[in-house]
């Protein structure tokens, strides 16, 4: 063999080991994918492969808790992925069952579920990476509401739901852990759970079917939350190409800094939780040997009105894993570059008054002028003092306006004034004529377009076919932008991109329709108080 012919076999080999190595081996197939960490097996239902339950990191016990994610270790054989693994620990509550229901929990929670319509590992599939909401200190990827068969097979996408540390597992920060962190910072264990699942992603999903670089992160509430904060943490950059945020909120500078709180802060709230349990303030090691149960307990005795107190337990402002926050990283352009779908839904205010019930006028003027300050009297124009009813409707519609639509809004603005790519927003309307859960809000409150996204509305005994027919468009949209950076099938404009000269949203309703610039006073008052508390 002459010389040449010597180097064209070895670049050829070389090119053969590259694939080997991307997904564990050429001989993998659905049924049995190699993973980096080893094969897996699935289940195969209606054209659809389901492997719940894969490991994505390390289990964060012992010394591992309080530190980021490490890498999972290999495993011989072929591990059955037929079940989902544990959630992460929290307060069940009532809902421990049925679609809402988050089952068994453990620290030991690190795990993902993969949905694929493949029938090959070199089909490439656009891939859908779901954040499940919850404040932070609640939820599950395992939740039957989030079953992504129904939309992996519709869209013909690779749908993974992913599990990541909630509470003060996952959001604790403390003078202590900061000390030992090489960074010098602490919290954000959840976030960083998300990183590593992404990463995963990466290495891994070529072995489902999946196209590593067309993934799409999305997310409700907590989780689309998390997908603003990804959008700015250098560890995530290149790790998702588009997004699609469900109802997320900002409620950070000029705002009462009810989210997006600073280091500082947080530890001096995480040190206050550690000394309830009367663990010595500087003893990591201890505060490490205290179960899941206690750090829950102490936990419940925290404020918890998100209203008055914020979100205590949440992504944090640190200066490293989360450089600035959300607000004034959008407002300077730097946030990564992704195409988007965002928006809320009519009613999402409904879904948080309990705790206004009864609440007397001077009592709720008092609260919106502790947290507005010097905006108060333009605020509470929009959304007027009154008698209890009148208070519990003016919180409401001043939730879902100034907050909820505002933040969509804003984050909308802000990516087409200082990012090239497309930004669809909408707003959902839609309130079926019947739905079997026991105390739901009235409305379309925060989270009912769950169902729809998911394929899941029979659940949840909606099954008229107006709902039914939304529901599959929706996940049409959905799966087609994760597929292509655009909702709309070729030839049509439904949808219109987001300009700042026409502020077109999609409306989802009884009918699909578009609209222009949603809730334009709200959102003109929403910067103002913004841009005063970004000075």
């Amino acid at each position: 063999m002459s010389r040449w012919g010597r180097i064209a076999l070895v670049i050829v080999c070389v090119l053969c080991l590259v694939v080997t190595v991307g997904c564990g081996s050429r001989e993998a197939t659905m049924d049995q994918p190699v993973l980096d960490s080893g094969a897996i097996r699935g289940v195969h239902t209606d054209g659809v492969w389901s492997y719940l339950g894969i490991p994505y990191a390390a289990s964060p016990l012992g010394e591992l808790r309080w530190r980021p994610a490490e890498p999972v270790e290999s495993w011989k054989g072929v591990r059955v992925c037929d079940a989902y693994g544990p959630s992460c620990p929290q307060e069940v509550g009532a809902v421990s069952m049925g679609p809402l229901g988050v089952g068994e929990t453990s620290e030991d929670c690190l795990y993902l579920n993969a949905w694929s319509p493949a029938t090959d590992p070199a089909d490439r599939l656009p891939v859908m990476v779901w954040l499940h909401g919850g404040s932070f200190v609640s939820g599950s990827a395992s939740m039957g509401l989030y079953n992504g068969e129904n939309l992996a097979r519709l869209g013909g996408v690779v749908v993974i739901g992913v599990n990541y540390r909630l509470g003060p597992l996952g959001f604790l920060a403390h003078p202590a852990l900061s000390a030992e962190s090489p960074d010098r910072v602490s919290g954000n264990y959840g976030l960083m759970d998300q990183v590593s699942a992404l990463e995963w992603v990466q290495r891994n999903v070529a072995c489902l079917g999946g196209d590593p670089e067309r993934v799409t992160v999305f997310g409700e509430s907590a989780g689309a939350m998390s997908i603003l904060h990804l959008m700015v943490m250098p560890r995530a950059e290149g790790l998702f190409h588009r997004a699609i945020l469900q109802s997320a909120v900002l409620l950070e500078e000029g705002f009462g800094g009810l989210t997006g709180v600073d280091l500082a802060t947080a530890e001096t709230a995480g040190a206050e939780l550690i000394l309830r349990l009367g663990v010595g303030r500087d003893d990591p090691a201890a505060m490490r040997s205290v179960s899941p149960e206690e750090l829950l307990a102490a936990t419940s005795a925290l404020p918890t009105d998100f209203l008055s107190d914020g979100l205590s337990l949440a992504p944090v402002v640190d200066g490293v894993v989360v450089p600035l926050s959300v607000s004034r990283a959008f407002a300077a352009g730097m946030q990564h570059e992704v195409a988007l779908i965002l928006g809320s839904n009519a009613d999402e205010g409904n879904t948080f008054l309990s705790w206004m019930e009864g609440m007397e006028e001077e009592n709720y003027c008092a609260w919106a002028r502790g947290l507005f300050g010097p905006w108060a009297d333009e605020v509470l124009a929009m959304y007027p003092c009154g008698d209890a009813e009148r208070n519990i409707s003016s919180i409401s519609r001043m939730l879902t306006e100034l907050g909820f639509a505002a933040t969509a809004r804003y984050v909308t603005e802000s990516q087409v004034r200082t990012k090239e790519s497309p930004v669809y927003l909408y707003e959902f309307t839609r309130v079926p004529l019947q739905i079997a859960l026991p105390g739901a809000p009235q409305g379309a409150f925060h989270g009912l377009e769950l169902p729809y996204v998911f394929g899941q509305a029979a659940l949840f005994g909606v099954v008229d076919p107006v709902d039914l027919a939304l529901s599959e468009r929706i996940m049409e949209m959905w799966t087609r932008f994760a597929a292509t950076g655009d909702p709309n099938p070729p030839g049509d404009e439904l949808w219109p991109r987001y300009t700042a000269a026409t502020a077109h949203y999609l409306e989802l309703g009884d009918k699909i329709v578009v609209g222009s610039r949603l809730y334009e006073e709200a959102y003109e008052l929403s910067c103002r108080i913004r841009e005063a508390g970004l000075q």
